[in-house]
Parts: C-alpha cells; structure tokens; sequence
C-alpha cells in the first residue's frame, strides 16, 4: 500500500522513561559481566563512542547549525541544541581556562538517572553515565575535533552536581577524513 503524497511519514520516538530503564538494565548487566569498574566505564565511553560517530549526522541534518568558529560556540552548540534534542534538558556551560580549549557542561537534572538512587554496593569508582562522554567524543571527533570528555562530578557519588568536563585538544587534519573525487 502506497503513502498519498502529501502525508509526511510518521516518526517513532522512543519512550523516555523506557530508555532510562533500559539503559539502567544494561549497566546492570555490565556490572555483573565486568568486577572491575574501570571495565564498565570504558566499555559505555566505548558504546558513546560509536553511537555518537552515528548521531553525529542526525544532529547536523535535524538542528540546521552553521559552522562553529570557537570551541565557546561549539559547547554551546552542544548543550542548548543537543542535549535539549536528545535529552530534553539544557546544562549551563562554563569555560575553565584562559586558554578557552575546556570547558564544563552542568547538568541540574540528568534524565539517565531519574530512577536511581545511588550506585551498586561495592562500585564508588563506576560511571554510571559514562556513556555520555563518549557520546560527546565520538561526535566531535567527526567534525574533526579531537576532546577530552569526562566526569568531573556526579551526583550519584554525593557531588552537589553532576558536571561533564570537555577539553579540546586540537583540530585534527581534515584531508585524511575528506573523500577522493
């Protein structure tokens, strides 16, 4: 059965609240396949990581945005549009340097722990949203910027805020990522 032309094909998102339990089982089951910490931090960067180098298109066709001059308009950029996009919130940004290269995204509500209230017994050093560091890098390193992106505080672990630090590290060479005509 064919669309009638002037219908626009209908968009599923996904439940909010289904995809926070969802991403709290899996970090359940991470817990349990992995006893080191450590090991189930780098593997959600390492998840970030591959869905952020997907997200990143989605987020240029759907948020229209031009190209950044500074990293000032870049974590901007990342926390009015995208986080607001994706998360439905919007963190403060504050610049931590003179330099202007780091920066910190505040979070006064993170959605991925709206159903948790503290960490797993035995496990103070785990991230739990860790994924969203590498989320962050993935994307950035697919408009050729190369970022440091971790957890500076966390209310999960009785931080007052929860708060991602980005440090851009520099501009990496764009000819190696340009297609040959």
């Amino acid at each position: 059965m064919s669309r009638p032309a002037h219908r626009r094909p209908e968009y599923h998102k996904i439940n909010k609240d289904l995809f926070v339990l969802t991403y709290g089982a899996l970090v359940a089951q991470l817990c349990k396949d992995y006893e080191k910490d450590e090991d189930v931090n780098k593997y959600l960067d390492t998840m970030g990581y591959g869905i952020g180098t997907r997200l990143i298109e989605d987020f240029l066709a759907r948020s229209c945005v031009r190209r950044c001059h500074s990293y000032s308009e870049i974590t901007d950029i990342i926390a009015q549009v995208a986080f607001k996009m994706y998360l439905g919130i919007t963190p403060s940004v504050t610049c931590n340097n003179s330099s202007r290269n780091e920066f910190s995204l505040i979070l006064d509500k993170n959605p991925l722990v709206e159903f948790v209230e503290e960490l797993p017994a035995g496990r103070s050093s785990l991230c739990y949203c860790n994924l969203l560091c590498g989320i962050i890098r993935g994307a950035l390193e697919m408009v050729h910027l190369a970022a440091d992106v971790t957890f500076l505080q966390d209310r999960l672990k009785g931080d007052s805020v929860t708060e991602i630090g980005i440090t851009f590290l520099k501009k990496l060479d764009e000819r190696k990522y340009r297609r040959k005509k």
